[in-house]
């Protein structure tokens, strides 16, 4: 499921929590006990951001139908104390999106994780007015195969927290569990004349259309999709940079989705010279896609990186720098060889690993159960989830400020980018036979 790209020796976040229910009387007596969506919610929670800046988001919807853009973002907010956090999951289909990647009795799947996941927050304040002070670097982030735009808050809001603006793209390449565009509801001639002189009535003309996660057909091959879908998952990334370019050039932008954030306030305010790229697993397989295609990225950080998608033939066309950071319990050989044929002796290209880590360390999940169930569920490896996310974003902002020329004090953690810590490897931790390279 959510983030591993296909890697099918693995157990799934949702398979695993299906079988766990079922076969542990411990877990249901909890969620029984429990009130509807605050179940394991006590002392657990998605971490704020660190930085000096307080944090906002938004989501942008441009263009209602499936090929238009969708992407929420994260942002430097001026101090809202009437501003509202968002729900970490902000509707019931992504629940539906994943309980059907599983095969698994929708309502069934939304009492569980409602029980579970229900009441968590993101800790940014929803519509807050965009605090403006220079220009700010930009990421564009992609998230994890079976995942959608919110679930890699914790980064992203750290990000923010520290200078950055960050828009997280939901994919319409059907691998998200799901997401939504809009269609036109069938009306009358008249009514369509009416609608057109009001443009809150011409909205309302719109109904929701959801598209949930593509499973692989019998008999189908794996790498003709998941090539198709990296590539319009990079174009997806290039069109939100493009609509932020706009943005920041003073062009106005109508928002499908009508939120209260004044999107002319973020005109001359974002670096489009200081631009990143960064993803998790299929996301990480974007970074590669996106670099390839589009010189405005600077540079680009690969967490946890599913490489099979890719073409290796793009490889000799990346000249960006890229950083991966690996989990140590996800890779294998073949992974990290398909890494390694982006090594350069012209183009900084780093890797390290941190120590104690499984694949779903980089996504909220980690945060949101207590350390049995996590463990259980592998979304918690040996070591603290804080302490391991800690690592990766503070390398994260080490390698930006190297490769974007910030003048920011992230430099500090230049050592991590060498592995120079007890809880990092310097590269992998697998073995790779030198006849492979």
């Amino acid at each position: 499921m959510l983030f591993y790209g296909g890697f099918k020796q693995h157990l799934t976040v949702v398979g695993k929590l299906y079988r766990w229910s079922r076969t542990t009387a411990a877990l249901w007596n909890k969620l029984r006990q429990a009130p509807m969506g605050t179940s394991f919610s006590n002392a657990l929670g998605i971490p704020p951001g660190k930085g000096p800046n307080q944090v906002g988001c938004t989501d942008l919807m441009v263009g209602h139908t499936v090929e238009g853009s969708f992407f929420r973002l994260y942002y430097p907010c001026v101090e809202s104390p009437g501003s509202e956090m968002p729900c970490w999951v902000p509707n019931k289909e992504y629940f539906d999106g994943l309980a059907d990647f599983m095969k698994m009795n929708r309502s069934l799947a939304e009492w569980i994780f409602n029980y579970m996941f229900g009441s968590f927050k993101i800790p940014a304040a929803m519509d807050a007015p965009f605090k403006p002070n220079g220009k700010y670097p930009l990421i564009v982030f992609s998230h994890g195969l079976g995942a959608f735009r919110t679930l890699y808050s914790a980064i992203c809001a750290e990000m923010a927290s520290q200078g950055f603006v960050v828009a997280a793209v939901e994919h319409r390449d059907e691998s998200a569990s799901a997401t939504f565009y809009f269609q036109e509801k069938a009306v009358s001639e008249e009514q369509n004349q009416q609608a057109t002189k009001n443009t809150h009535a011409a909205q309302s003309n719109l109904e929701e259309k959801w598209m949930y996660y593509r499973s692989l057909k019998t008999g189908e091959s794996e790498f003709p999709l998941r090539n198709k879908q990296v590539k319009q998952r990079a174009d997806e990334c290039i069109k939100a940079l493009d609509i932020l370019t706009g943005i920041n050039s003073g062009n106005s932008v109508t928002n499908v989705l009508q939120s209260r954030f004044d999107w002319t306030t973020l005109e001359n305010s974002l670096d489009m010279c200081r631009i990143a790229i960064m993803g998790h697993s299929f996301g990480g397989a974007t970074v590669i896609e996106s670099l390839c295609k589009e010189l405005r990225f600077k540079c680009g950080i690969a967490l946890d990186s599913w490489m099979f998608p890719l073409d290796e033939e793009i490889f000799p066309r990346v000249k960006q720098p890229i950083l991966f950071i690996n989990s140590e319990k996800f890779q294998w050989a073949g992974n990290i060889i398909r890494m390694r044929k982006l090594d350069s002796s012209t183009i900084p290209r780093k890797m390290i690993t941190i120590r104690g880590t499984v694949h779903q360390s980089f996504p909220d999940f980690t945060f949101l159960t207590r350390h049995w169930i996590g463990k259980a569920l592998n979304l918690q490896g040996e070591i603290d989830p804080h302490v391991a996310l800690d690592l990766s974003n503070r390398a994260s902002l080490a390698f930006f400020q190297r490769h974007l020329s910030l003048e920011k004090d992230f430099s500090q953690w230049d050592h991590l980018l060498d592995g120079q810590d007890d809880n990092l490897i310097k590269g992998t931790n697998i073995t790779v036979p030198q006849s492979s390279m």
